[in-house]
């Protein structure tokens, strides 16, 4: 496993990435609960979601690459929680990663990464909301101090079926 993660780089998604986190986002679209979309984007659709996420400010997007072939093997985001501005101070944060790579700590480097580029940041807390269930997700969270703040019952529907939320929240 230390070999692997190794070989793991993090970095600021660059607008050369959108194809690659298109096609990795879209898996999630198509084959689980772990995004409430249900359609698929272009890379031109998805283009405004990437432009949302500059190299500064709280608005990040963080890319994982193979240190040999730079294939994506996932990304994690801060965007915002909620368009009014008091929420301002408040950011939700994700993380997707590519089908099969999972266990291998690229969560984990990915969120590394993301909350130490957001250390400057005037920001008070961080927010994440995890399809039920997904123990994974859950243990990363909580991995990274994030507390357990409430379920939203069968807040979705995706796949012919109701799906819930949990809410996990984070001080930064």
């Amino acid at each position: 496993m230390s070999s692997e993660r190794t070989e793991v780089q993090v970095r600021p998604g660059v607008e050369s990435d959108l194809e690659a986190l298109t096609d990795l986002y879209n898996h999630y679209v198509r084959e689980t609960p772990i995004t409430f979309d249900t359609a698929v984007f272009t890379p031109e659709e998805r283009r405004p979601w990437l432009l949302s996420h500059p190299e500064d400010g709280p608005y990040r997007l963080m890319v994982a690459t193979s240190g040999d072939s730079q294939e994506i093997l996932g990304y994690a985001t801060s965007s915002p929680y909620r368009a009014k501005p008091a929420y301002g101070t408040s950011v939700e944060v994700t993380v997707y990663v590519a089908p099969g790579t999972g266990r291998r700590g690229i969560g984990t480097l990915l969120y590394k990464a993301l909350f130490e580029a957001l250390a400057g940041e005037d920001l008070h807390r961080a927010y994440a909301g995890i399809a039920q269930p997904n123990e994974a997700s859950t243990r990363l969270h909580e991995h990274f101090g994030f507390r357990y703040v409430g379920t939203y019952r069968e807040v979705g529907r995706k796949f012919g079926r109701y799906w819930d939320v949990a809410w996990y929240e984070k001080a930064l």
